[in-house]
């Protein structure tokens, strides 16, 4: 454990930070999921909605410095290309 004042408040903001970030992450995750719920029913409609909620969020998680952009980019990107399959398979 560590002994001298700075190192313990050093200790106590990561430890908040981490409950942050695992908020976050916690929170992309589960939007992300429910795009893919909606592409698995089929409903394109709905997968687009919920792509858009999805998006909001990662780039949300960018702001707040818990995603690097381009690992955003790259999530939004990956679900955006399983929707269009969707909308492929649709017509």
């Amino acid at each position: 454990m560590a002994n001298h004042k700075s190192a313990l408040k050093a200790h106590k903001q990561s430890v908040v930070r981490a409950a942050r970030n695992s908020s976050v992450k916690s929170r992309v995750k589960t939007f992300s999921n429910k795009v893919v719920a909606a592409i698995n029913n089929g409903s394109f409609e709905s997968s687009v909605q919920s792509l858009r909620v999805a998006e909001s969020e990662i780039m949300k998680s960018v702001t707040k410095g818990v995603l690097k952009l381009n690992t955003a980019a790259r999530k939004v990107s990956k679900l955006a290309k399983k929707v269009k399959s969707l909308e492929a398979r649709a017509a």
